[in-house]
């Protein structure tokens, strides 16, 4: 459906990959009933000479059986060892900070990710055009061809922009990404693919500044990542009322008791109801959590967790930081994971102040969230899934299971990986 700048209304919804352990049962059977054949054996009187030689040589297939598969599964019903998840992840000790705890994810591997663009690299460059539907703009490509910019989709739309991806390069999308200009300020829907030199496509966008709707057409900028109650909303839940409203509200969490008076966060919605009135009218979301009453909360609190997370990774030896677990007081709400920690380093930053943005929103609990409940957000979920794909590009795959939603991206070129894996405690 298309919004006319007068029907800013809601919307109905728009429109990786973990192996499963292989179980070892038959191994270990095999190995119990190598055992009890010897003992047979031995009941039956043979020669020790005999038993050593044809015991040493069972034993010896069977060992090397095991030894085999060991590298691919562990046997059913042991767990993993401490702060190790479902595949190659491993969860450092955690980084508090006031109500904020962050559980750096390592791996001893990683993917090559070098082909990939990011979105702000690719509009930084001017490889990547985003603009608003019906623009007539002429592009000349980095190969010398001229097109438009856009194909006939009709005029703007609130929930439609039109995006070229000029480069060479296969260009990554996160949902909750904020491209700011045109007629007023989006976010990336969900997370996708768009292959190199590719025609221009229709691009899915929530709005994060409801009120404008002015003359402009370019994007110039994706410098910030929203919050995760924001994020939540537009990758989740997909509807634009939504997004709308926790611009505007902080958090959308509501904690299951309420917190003592001492307990009030930083940032109110008395405080961002202020904020909207003097210095946002237009409640864009870049205004509202960079103004003068929001963004010294943030940013001191970002200052503090970034020299913390610092000094608590630098003298990692065989492993690098792919990703991070997220907790508010006592809860586990969050995961980002990528292939690399190139990647993961190239969102970082934004990242981090996302974090933080809904910490300083949220009550300024002291509890802390356990090791262990950080640990269930590396494990695969088992619940309904749903998937969507761009043959030969990418899948985007989401799994619901209970109050968590697990999405992951999976590119299909230049080689197979899970580019990114999101994981969500719905707050709704």
């Amino acid at each position: 459906m298309k919004l006319s700048p007068m029907e800013c209304g809601g919307l109905p919804p728009l429109s990786g990959t973990l192996t499963e352990a292989i179980p070892c049962k038959k191994t270990c059977e095999r190995r119990s009933n190598t055992k009890a054949w010897l003992l047979r054996l031995e009941e039956d009187g043979m020669d020790r000479s005999v038993l050593s030689l044809l015991g040493g040589s069972f034993l010896g297939f069977a060992t090397l059986g095991m030894t085999t598969l060991g590298l691919l599964c562990s046997a059913p019903g042991n767990p993993p060892p401490p702060g190790k998840g479902e595949g190659e992840w491993r969860l450092l000790d955690p980084i508090s900070y006031e109500n904020l705890t962050v559980f750096p994810v390592v791996s001893s591997s990683e993917r090559d990710t070098s082909a990939f663009l990011t979105l702000e690299e690719g509009l930084a460059s001017g490889n990547v055009v985003v603009q608003e539907q019906g623009s007539t703009a002429i592009i000349r490509d980095r190969d010398g061809v001229i097109r438009p910019t856009s194909q006939n989709y009709g005029g703007p739309s609130v929930n439609q922009l039109v995006l070229v991806n000029r480069s060479k390069q296969p260009l990554l999308l996160l949902s909750g990404e904020l491209v700011s200009g045109g007629k007023q300020d989006r976010i990336i829907a969900k997370d996708r693919i768009v292959p190199p030199g590719s025609e221009p496509l229709p691009l899915d966008v929530f709005c994060v500044e409801h009120g404008r709707w002015s003359a402009g057409s370019t994007f110039t900028s994706a410098a910030t990542i929203v919050h995760p109650s924001v994020r939540e909303q537009a990758a989740v839940n997909q509807k634009q009322a939504d997004v709308w409203a926790s611009v505007t509200a902080g958090t959308t969490a509501q904690p299951a008791v309420p917190p003592p008076p001492s307990a009030t966060a930083r940032v109110s919605v008395e405080t961002l109801n202020e904020t909207v009135q003097l210095e946002a009218p237009t409640q864009s979301y870049n205004k509202i959590y960079n103004s003068r009453r929001v963004a010294p909360s943030v940013d001191a609190m970002v200052a503090e967790v970034q020299r913390r997370f610092h000094r608590a990774t630098a003298g990692l030896k065989g492993e690098r930081i792919v990703g991070v677990v997220i907790a508010y007081g006592g809860e586990v709400a969050w995961s980002d994971i990528f292939a690399s920690s190139d990647l993961f380093y190239q969102y970082w930053n934004k990242l981090l102040r996302s974090y933080a943005v809904e910490a300083v929103a949220r009550p300024t609990l002291r509890e802390k969230a356990s090791p262990d409940d950080a640990l269930e957000f590396l494990q695969r979920l088992k619940g309904r899934e749903k998937t969507e794909s761009e043959p030969g590009v990418y899948v985007w795959r989401e799994i619901n299971e209970g109050t968590i939603s697990q999405i992951e991206l999976e590119a299909l070129q230049p080689k197979a990986m899970t580019l990114h894996r999101l994981v969500v405690r719905k707050t709704g």
